[in-house]
């Protein structure tokens, strides 16, 4: 697997796939790259058009409290959105490297159980903004949001503005 260097340290490459990529090869893959994520919880992952859905247990996230801690949430989110534009330039072909340039959390309702994130764009045309902007200048920008529900309730909504950055 080719490998790519980020701060003095190689991290493995997950090829590319004509079409859609396996979540659960590309969680299995994750969880390589960036060691944390075995420990987030994330139980299965589910991208339908421009959404990714994530189920996730409370017990690797939990406070003292017994409630979600912020700071994992916060971690689950900003993940999320780069999630997001990672399987989204993998399924345009390309294999560009990701950073979060902002990112901001408002919480409403402690988490007390197992939950699902959901992803989204902020604007329904931001993927095609997107597009435009890789093909004209080769790196681009996109805004995601992200609400996290335990059951029904609505307990933390974030928004994320993630890079693409040129080819190397």
């Amino acid at each position: 697997m080719a490998t790519s260097r980020e701060a003095g340290v190689a991290y493995p490459r997950l090829p590319l796939t004509k079409g859609p990529d396996d979540l659960v090869v590309f969680q299995q893959w994750l969880s390589e790259a960036i060691p944390m994520v075995g420990a987030l919880g994330i139980m299965q992952m589910d991208r339908q058009g421009d959404t990714l859905t994530w189920q996730l247990a409370l017990k690797p996230s939990l406070n003292d409290k017994g409630t979600g801690f912020g700071g994992a949430l916060t971690a689950q989110t900003t993940l999320q959105g780069w999630c997001w534009v990672t399987l989204w330039l993998r399924e345009q072909g390309r294999a560009q490297d990701v950073v979060v340039a902002e990112a901001s959390q408002r919480f409403h309702a402690p988490v007390t159980g197992d939950y699902r994130m959901v992803c989204r764009p902020h604007d329904t045309q931001g993927p095609l903004t997107l597009a435009d902007r890789l093909q004209e200048r080769g790196r681009g920008r996109i805004t995601l949001d992200q609400k996290l529900y335990c059951g029904n309730t609505l307990c933390l909504e974030a928004t994320g503005s993630y890079v693409v950055l040129p080819e190397a």
